[in-house]
């Protein structure tokens, strides 16, 4: 099985998603906290690089001052993880996976080198990519990793791997090979997540990496060619694999999301926050999904909680047979202050119906932090009202 190189420290956490109105369109700036300064900010690909050492020792002492540490806060999860992300940028850029960054309430960043410690804003991500671009808050100075060229690197090649190796709070290095390119891989959260995701074109590599190297580089003799992000749970004398994804793949990437320009694939800035906690799939009946809840071992409640921890089963739902049921509201929410309760079913959104969470999903896409949207639903007790809602800025997806 292949596992993403996060760290993660598991709270009581419940099946229950947290729903967020997924926008991939650029936010006001009162809410995205992007403050990107166009793609410039972002190097390109070395055309031609000079050998950073002649040993994988070598190599690692050129990377490492570039390299942070990645701490997150999944207050809504009520977990927290750790991982690694790239320099790229002296006043702050720092390129690192969606999957660090992703869920996250709270984002810090310590350079190992200078031992500060750094607040941190996602300006944007690619989900399909398992890409994103944060900024250090405040940073100047800081030194950069040494990029390289991933359209040169070939099967056989020397490379080291560098990252938080299990969320210690150091930055050590692995040296291994290129064992394949191009390479179609699907992995999940090694927290036991059933999520997944699938990635096209990356590295494969037998260094030794593990959990916490995510976002860290994979460096060649000539400079970085890929960022760590996945590999197989290695058993007693099995061989190490890993992935990286391609460094001249993430640049582009990072690049678009310095210039602001969002795409159907990358978000720019902070989604929307309805603040609700709903299942997953595309039944819309409210029955089923308590069913789904129950088995899963989520639920919710009629009174607002923190996070997804110690949520249980509502002791009734709305009494209607189409719609979204809301296994719990975040307290100090849009949803929770609106009146949203765990057993409510939301029925439409600015009148147009709702049948599934996954529908709801779709129709919320549309909208950005700050809009204001009309939402329908009816309570446990089968009163129906009609709300404005505003959205806020949410975790990034």
């Amino acid at each position: 099985m292949l596992t993403h190189f996060i760290t993660g420290v598991l709270g009581a956490g419940l099946a229950a998603v947290l729903l967020l109105a997924f926008y991939n369109g650029s936010s006001g700036s009162g809410s995205s906290g992007s403050g990107a300064s166009g793609s410039g900010m972002v190097p390109a690909p070395a055309a031609s690089a000079a050998p950073l050492g002649k040993s994988a020792k070598g190599v690692a002492a050129r990377v490492r001052p570039g390299v942070v540490i990645i701490d997150t806060t999944l207050r809504y999860d009520s977990e927290r993880a750790a991982g690694s992300g790239m320099v790229i940028n002296s006043d702050g850029l720092v390129l690192t996976n969606n999957h660090v960054i992703e869920d996250s309430t709270s984002v810090t960043a310590t350079v190992p080198a200078t031992g500060r410690t750094y607040q941190a804003t996602v300006l944007g991500y690619d989900k399909t990519g398992d890409i994103a671009l944060i900024r250090l808050q405040d940073a100047s100075g800081l030194a950069t990793v040494p990029i390289g060229n991933s359209s040169s690197v070939k099967a056989g090649a020397a490379v080291v791997a560098l990252g938080n190796a299990g969320g210690q709070n150091s930055i050590t290095a692995a040296a291994g090979q290129v064992t394949a390119l191009n390479q179609t891989i699907t992995a999940s959260d090694e927290a036991g997540s059933t999520n997944s995701e699938t990635l096209h074109g990356m590295i494969q590599v037998n260094a030794d990496i593990v959990a916490g190297d995510s976002g860290g580089p994979l460096s060649g003799p000539g400079g970085v060619v890929g960022m760590d992000t996945a590999g197989n749970d290695a058993g007693y004398q099995q061989q190490a694999v890993g992935f990286a994804i391609p460094v001249n793949t993430a640049l582009a990437v990072a690049r678009q999301i310095a210039a602001g320009q969002a795409s159907s694939v990358v978000a720019i800035g902070y989604p929307p926050f309805l603040g609700i906690f709903v299942g997953t799939g595309s039944d819309s009946s409210p029955q089923d999904q308590a069913q789904q809840a129950q088995q899963s071992g989520s639920g919710g409640s009629q009174g607002c909680s923190a996070s997804n921890a110690g949520l249980i089963a509502p002791s009734s739902i709305a009494p209607v047979s189409s719609g979204v049921l809301v296994d719990g509201t975040i307290c100090g929410s849009p949803a929770a202050q609106a009146g949203l309760t765990g057993g409510s079913v939301i029925t439409a959104i600015n009148g147009q119906s709702v049948g599934s969470p996954d529908h709801l999903g779709v129709v919320l896409a549309q909208f950005r932090p700050g809009d204001m949207i009309s939402v329908t639903w009816v309570s446990p007790a089968g009163q129906r009202t009609t709300s404005s809602i505003r959205l806020t800025a949410g975790p990034p997806q």
